[in-house]
């Protein structure tokens, strides 16, 4: 008797196939770059724990290909065109970018403070957009970089539309400190959080930037939330007024959405 072992199949490959090994590590070293900068090839094979014969090829290719590039001095890899060809592609397709734009530009107009927009992806928020007040503000927060949600505004205002059990999930055991102001008690975290949940908004001071208070809401374009926005203002800039109105901004405009959504639903 002859055992029916079929196993389905997308264009040809076993759906149970693992990863390819050589592409994880290509999107790896990508991931790499992006996250920790630009490195020789003996630094990234530290980093990325490849061995350096292996990681020479991929380079090599990389480089070939446009993702990568290197300096002057041919031996530090960088993000190459390639990648920038491809991030700015995802950016004009997305559909909540275009859509949280006026959003933004409302928002930076009523508190002409910095605004930024980003995505939760697992634990951590990566930045999507951004306006700068017209009093630049010195915050190291380019679209792409990523943070650990629950030590942001914008993080923690997301993850407070989660059930609890999930927003523990999302908190790890040991949080590692952005700044010397970030709470890293993860009980102290979670209580934060519920208190966002409560409240409709979360903030932060001093725990991503040194000498900067954060404001975030997260924004109901779908639920539970996935992207929110927030406003960063300087404490020197920062008198109780001008809190109340940064907060009263993005209330109303998550509570304007939020109306929006739920009659979008109804027929």
């Amino acid at each position: 008797m002859t055992q029916n072992t079929t196993t389905a199949t997308t264009g040809g490959t076993s759906a149970a196939a693992g990863p390819v090994k050589s592409a994880a590590r290509a999107l790896d070293l990508l991931d790499e770059i992006a996250a920790n900068g630009p490195g020789t090839q003996l630094q990234l094979s530290t980093r990325l724990s490849i061995p350096k014969s292996s990681l020479h090829a991929l380079l090599r290719t990389m480089v070939d290909r446009g993702w990568l590039q290197t300096d002057p001095t041919g031996s530090v890899y960088q993000l190459g065109i390639r990648s920038l060809v491809v991030s700015s592609a995802y950016l004009s397709g997305d559909p909540v970018l275009a859509r949280a734009s006026g959003i933004m530009d409302e928002i930076a107009e009523a508190t002409d403070e910095t605004v930024n927009l980003g995505r939760l992806a697992g634990n951590d928020v990566i930045y999507t957009a951004k306006r700068e007040s017209s009093n630049p503000l010195r915050m190291h927060s380019p679209v792409g970089r990523r943070l650990p949600a629950y030590s942001t505004a914008l993080g923690r205002a997301i993850l407070a539309e989660r059930p609890l059990e999930v927003r523990e999930a999302l908190v790890p055991q040991t949080i590692q400190a952005l700044t010397a102001r970030t709470v890293v008690d993860r009980d102290a975290v979670l209580t934060i959080i519920d208190t966002a949940a409560d409240l409709g908004y979360a903030a932060e001071s001093d725990e991503s930037c040194i000498g900067v208070r954060c404001f975030g809401v997260a924004l109901p374009f779908i639920r539970p939330a996935v992207d929110g926005i927030s406003v960063a203002v300087p404490m020197s800039r920062l008198t109780p007024g001008r809190e109340d109105h940064i907060v009263e901004t993005l209330l109303s405009v998550r509570s304007r959405l939020s109306l929006e959504h739920d009659n979008s639903f109804v027929r």
